[in-house]
């Protein structure tokens, strides 16, 4: 090789990068313009949108927020107060504006997510990043999870790029803040605070040091989250009253247990007992899952591999919150992903292709709107068959799958744990 063959590779490699994204950038529009015809001819409701938007009013017009009923669903505000106080901001908007923007909102998200799904997996290097996120997102937005958050209009996207903007620029001292903004928005992504307090003692302990980034990150996010609950006190000391000491514990307040949307474990249990409230068998269930889970991300982080750490712990928090509804698996997105890229760099990477295909193939299959489901008043989950409660668990059962394959990649990881990162989303 001659010493200007680096440079003419170089000077070879920006027109196929450029032609790479602009095919992706063109593909991606297609999909997201198919995508917004056929849920514009499904007449989709956006009712969440319609909710938070009653949300902002009441805080401007110094309404009761957990009193309000909206829509015809006589839908609750089941959010902290912090959450209204962004959505006054929807206020400002009308029906039909709010809608067309959340929606492009959403889309917009996705491309992000996608991005940051890559760099948490480490991209190859020989994949062009913006062609490779929107690729990915164009895929995506033709999934359950995704279809259904755009579908309602919900914030599940927007939650999980602030969860992954921290994870992936932790070494900012900036990381925390998404974090502790997205649990005062919705208080389930708090597990990732306690994940990050536990795994960033044990990578200290294992170092013999007394603060590292993992740390300082789990700081960060509990002063904002913090931050959150304080500026609600301030400006709605009542809503912030009620809901700490009432609204928080009331785990039926966003409905039925035992509906098929709710793809959690409590939401399993319930179809499996035939009955709303499983009770103990949940609390005992969710605790279990949650040391384990957490065990899994703990043991990953230490040996420098943040991507399984990150999504061991998403997948855990899916599992033992009340309700999960399949919206909030938008965490599909950077799972399959990692799976994918865990496929490009194995020396046999058939199972791993294997494995990213079965579960796209699944969070695409919507194979849980097969079994019969009512509208919280008929409630015929309460008395499904064997086959349809399985149907009906799909994704929990992904997310205890992956979760085993977690612990195994953990347990048969060859060589000593270092306790460094690996990974291109430690920069």
């Amino acid at each position: 090789m001659t010493a200007t063959q680096p440079i003419a590779d170089t000077m070879a490699r920006g027109p196929r990068v450029r032609r790479a994204t602009v095919t992706a950038a063109l593909v991606c529009l297609v999909s997201f313009a198919a995508f917004w015809a056929a849920q514009r001819a499904a007449h989709v409701s956006l009712i969440d949108l319609t909710v938070y938007r009653a949300e902002g009013w009441s805080v401007r017009n110094g309404g009761d927020l957990y009193a309000m009923r909206v829509t015809h669903a006589q839908l609750p505000n089941t959010y902290p107060p912090f959450a209204a106080l962004l959505f006054t901001s929807l206020t400002l908007l009308g029906p039909g504006a709010a809608r067309i923007a959340a929606t492009a909102a959403n889309l917009g998200l996705l491309v992000v997510l996608a991005h940051l799904s890559l760099r948490l997996a480490g991209l190859p290097r020989r994949l062009p990043p913006a062609a490779a996120a929107l690729g990915v997102a164009a895929a995506a937005v033709w999934c359950e999870p995704v279809w259904t958050t755009l579908r309602y209009g919900q914030i599940n996207l927007l939650l999980a790029v602030l969860v992954l903007g921290d994870l992936t620029r932790r070494r900012s001292r900036a990381a925390g803040v998404g974090i502790g903004v997205a649990a005062g928005i919705k208080l389930t992504p708090l597990l990732f605070v306690v994940f990050l307090a536990v795994g960033g003692a044990v990578v200290a302990w294992r170092r013999r040091e007394r603060w590292n980034s993992w740390l300082r990150t789990a700081a960060v996010a509990s002063v904002t989250f913090a931050a959150t609950i304080g500026l609600s006190a301030l400006v709605l000391p009542s809503d912030t009253r009620r809901f700490w000491t009432q609204v928080v514990v009331s785990a039926d307040r966003a409905g039925n247990g035992e509906d098929t949307a709710n793809q959690s474990l409590r939401g399993v249990l319930a179809r499996a007992l035939h009955t709303g409230d499983p009770g103990a068998w949940w609390l005992l269930a969710a605790a279990l899952v949650a040391v384990a889970g957490l065990a899994v991300a703990t043991a990953h982080l230490a040996a420098g591999e943040p991507a399984w750490a990150v999504l061991s712990c998403a997948v855990t928090a899916l599992l033992v919150s009340p309700v999960s509804w399949s919206h909030h698996w938008v965490w599909a997105v950077p799972l399959v992903v990692l799976l994918a890229g865990r496929a490009l760099r194995a020396s046999r990477p058939a199972r791993w292709w294997a494995g990213a295909a079965a579960a796209a193939l699944l969070f695409c299959s919507y194979a849980l709107w097969l079994t019969p489901h009512g509208d919280g008043v008929a409630r015929p989950e309460l008395h499904q068959s064997v086959g349809q409660m399985a149907l009906s668990a799909v994704y929990p059962a992904a997310g205890a799958a992956f979760l085993c394959l977690s612990a195994a990649v953990a347990v048969t990881r060859r060589g000593p744990l270092a306790g460094r990162d690996t990974s291109e989303a430690a920069a």
